[in-house]
């Protein structure tokens, strides 16, 4: 590994982090709030930090980046980010310890959502809009937005955007990766300012609509309210945010088909139309369960909350109207079930990746066929194409570390006396990056009265599921760093 390379890519990655706080820095001046001294502090410690890197590693020519050098990066740069990006938290005194402080910014920036404050509303403005920048700057990617802030990595940072992108594969949209990264963060603002825009014509306030409109599209959760969307009591905000959570859980590379008019292929797509499917299907059997039990008493009204949380939760967004854990026992299950599987890949959801389920599913069922024809060629397909072995053997590899992750982290939590359904939910949501799980840790509760030990044991857990928990692994890998 070219560790100078790695670390001046994770020296400007910092420098971009820090370029992030300008704006909370300006409004809580504009304020008069006591969070400016923290942001102007943190800025202050992660130039400093940058520019005496750049000094140390001095100017190289030798630019590229292998998979090494890739995964090197994408790994620290989100613990890099992290580190320096829970400085205002702590400094302002808003977080009762860099403990908190941090695991609020890793779940920021890993659009998980889950928060350790249990007032929202009494943060100061700034806090509440740099909450919301880490799941802007989080949701596409640190290292994208780096790759489109910053041309000269264009050539050799294909390691970093196959590292980073979730999903099942990373495809260039266009020749040249520069461009790729343009386009698909041109297409992440463009669904921000729409989606604001409509949130403020249903009576939101221009910093509460870009709030919540980063939190949507990055599906990250984090909101200005106490009560979440809940708080606003709109029927139009909530279909609103409904089909801005489920475009943001579609695999973005299809929105480039929209200007060459693919709608026939764009519905084809056997991802969106399993996505789809979960989505409907989990809605109305739910609908029809809480409905029959009494729970609500208006069916539409049941349909569009039930329907919420389902989006919420597939998307991994977060965002809650109804308190879920209150629901019969099946439907908190289900609940369980769709956080696992998770948004499309290639989206800024997390999860297993509704691909992955299909891949996983259709390989099972070709298995099971060549037991009753020994001698048949069966090659599981998908969007007509047969599955490549490598994207097969990939799939299962990583339901398998989903699973001892799963295992390790519930039994870790158990040790510190966190009970059984909160262990559960609470690592399947942060491996996930959900946010809200069961129990304790519930959609109307918070993480802030778990042990400091756990908390960290999270973090680590929401940077895993962020970056599809082979880029972390490799980083425990001796054989990364050796030549």
């Amino acid at each position: 590994m070219r560790i100078k390379t790695v670390l001046r890519v994770l020296s400007l990655v910092c420098l971009v982090v820090c370029t992030g706080m300008i704006l909370p820095l300006m409004l809580a001046l504009y304020d008069g709030s006591n969070d400016a001294l923290g942001f102007f502090i943190s800025m202050l410690i992660g130039a400093g930090f940058s520019l005496t890197v750049l000094k140390i590693t001095g100017r190289t020519d030798n630019n590229y980046m292998g998979i090494r050098e890739g995964v090197g990066v994408t790994g620290f740069s989100w613990i890099i980010a992290s580190l320096i990006g829970a400085l205002p938290y702590w400094i302002s005194g808003n977080a009762a310890s860099y403990t908190d402080a941090f695991f609020e910014t890793m779940s920021g920036f890993t659009t998980t959502g889950a928060t350790i404050f249990r007032e929202i509303e009494s943060l100061p403005r700034g806090i509440l809009l740099w909450r919301s920048l880490t799941h802007l700057m989080g949701g596409m990617g640190i290292i994208v937005l780096s790759l489109a802030v910053l041309p000269f990595l264009g050539v050799s940072g294909m390691a970093m955007y196959k590292a980073e992108v979730p999903g099942v594969t990373a495809g260039k949209v266009t020749p040249r990766l520069h461009q790729t990264a343009l386009r698909l963060w041109g297409v992440y603002m463009l669904l921000i300012f729409l989606e604001m825009i409509l949130l403020m014509f249903g009576g939101m306030s221009l910093f509460d609509a870009f709030c919540h409109s980063c939190s949507t599209i990055a599906t990250g959760g984090f909101s200005t309210k106490n009560n979440s969307i809940a708080y606003f009591s709109s029927a139009y905000i909530e279909w609103v945010v409904i089909i801005f959570m489920f475009l943001s859980g579609v695999n973005f590379s299809l929105y480039f088909m929209i200007p060459q008019r693919k709608f026939k292929q764009i519905f084809a797509d056997e991802e969106l139309r399993c996505y789809a499917k979960i989505v409907i299907f989990s809605a109305l059997i739910m609908t029809l369960i809480l409905y029959f039990t009494g729970c609500f008493e208006n069916f539409m009204f049941a349909f569009r909350n039930t329907l919420f949380s389902v989006v919420s939760v597939m998307t991994t967004t977060g965002f809650i109207t109804q308190d879920f854990d209150l629901w019969p026992d099946f439907c908190r299950f289900l609940i369980i079930v769709i956080m696992f599987i998770g948004a499309s890949g290639g989206s800024t959801g997390g999860g297993f990746k509704v691909s992955r389920v299909q891949i996983i599913y259709r390989h099972m069922m070709s298995e099971v066929s060549r037991l009753l024809h020994p001698k048949a060629v069966i090659n599981p397909r998908m969007d007509g194409k047969a599955i490549p072995q490598s994207t097969l053997n990939s799939s299962t590899a990583f339901l398998i570390l989903y699973l001892l992750l799963f295992l390790a982290g519930t039994l870790i939590t158990l040790l510190f006396g966190v009970d059984l359904v909160s262990a559960v939910s609470g690592v399947i949501t942060c491996i996930s990056n959900v946010g809200p799980a069961l129990n304790k840790l519930g959609s109307v509760e918070h993480f802030g009265d778990l042990p400091g030990a756990i908390k960290w044991l999270f973090s680590f857990l929401m940077l895993a599921g962020r970056l599809e928990l082979f880029a972390v692994f490799l980083l425990f890998v001796p054989e990364t760093y050796r030549k």
